[in-house]
């Protein structure tokens, strides 16, 4: 495994709601394209022969934090797909922590203000997403989930590789069991 393939940081969701959304993503992204399990992104590439530091600020972080209430709050379209909009000031407060640490090596992509969001379809035609997002919209009723932590993964060219799971306030936690999808 390339020890300079970017890392990507994401928050490590409940069971029921990991399971939610990674069923819509099996449902509705192209099957070709859907090499990675529903996750919620807080950075997209931080340099990977930076991995220890990278987990060093990330224990850090968590290790006083208990689990963050998650407001999932509808579907989005998004263009070429839909995502679900989610809201959460503790989230957010930990995603600028993380960002002020991680400060020197953030790109464009994660230097841009933090919507966080899990994506269920995209790269799929634009008049299909709508209507699938119009359809969702309809059938919608807000619901909570739990970030019980963070998970860092290694961008692999599409799949990714687990690389360390940080529960909050040191719980326990593990990778979706869905794995890669590879």
């Amino acid at each position: 495994m390339p020890e300079t393939a970017p890392l990507i940081v994401t928050a490590a969701l409940d069971e029921g709601g990991f399971d939610w959304f990674d069923d819509l993503r099996r449902a509705h992204f192209p099957a070709h394209r859907n090499v990675v399990p529903a996750h919620l992104t807080l950075f997209h590439a931080l340099p990977g022969e930076q991995e220890a530091r990278v987990a060093e600020v990330v224990k850090g972080a968590c290790a006083t934090r208990a689990p963050m209430r998650l407001e999932v709050r509808g579907p989005w379209f998004i263009g070429r797909g839909v995502a679900y909009r989610i809201a959460s000031p503790q989230l957010e407060a930990l995603r600028d922590e993380l960002a002020q640490a991680f400060a020197p090596w953030l790109t464009p992509q994660d230097r841009a203000p933090f919507r966080p969001h899990i994506t269920i379809q995209n790269k799929a035609d634009p008049a299909e997403a709508r209507s699938l997002c119009e359809r969702l919209q309809l059938e919608f009723e807000p619901f909570d989930i739990t970030a019980e932590g963070l998970l860092v993964w290694r961008y692999l060219g599409g799949p990714w590789a687990p690389v360390a799971r940080v529960g909050f306030g040191g719980a326990q936690i593990g990778f979706p069991a869905s794995g890669t999808h590879a």
